[in-house]
């Protein structure tokens, strides 16, 4: 098992940074993905941005590249997603995603509400 908890949501005007961060613990050697994904009112859960924990590489949605940001550092267990230049359509709640190698478990957080004004 796999418990992740997220935090540093919060309300911002369009324009301005966020910061979210997720740490892991339990089985955290098991992990082989991490990925932010995110829920507004209304709408399906989409994938965000996504980090293999051991090389590091990165994939993005297109609605967000070259303003979301994520990283690891796998000393703390913890995977980050810079949100610079937010949009009002970036509002929803972001979740955190740990995929497993053994089986292909995948674990999310209870989520952390980011809110856009224009």
């Amino acid at each position: 098992q796999v418990q992740l908890v997220e935090s540093g949501g919060g309300l911002v005007q369009a324009g301005d940074s966020l910061r979210l961060s997720c740490v892991a613990s339990g089985r955290t050697f098991t992990i082989y993905h991490m990925a932010w994904v995110r829920q507004a009112p209304g709408k399906e859960r989409e994938f965000v941005a996504g980090i293999y924990w051991s090389g590091g590489s990165t994939v993005y949605a297109d609605y967000v590249k070259g303003r979301f940001t994520i990283a690891r550092d796998n000393a703390k267990n913890t995977v980050y997603l810079q949100m610079d230049g937010l949009k009002p359509d970036d509002t929803a709640v972001y979740y955190c995603e740990a995929t497993t190698s053994t089986g292909g478990n995948r674990y999310w957080g209870q989520g952390t509400q980011v809110t856009v004004s224009s």
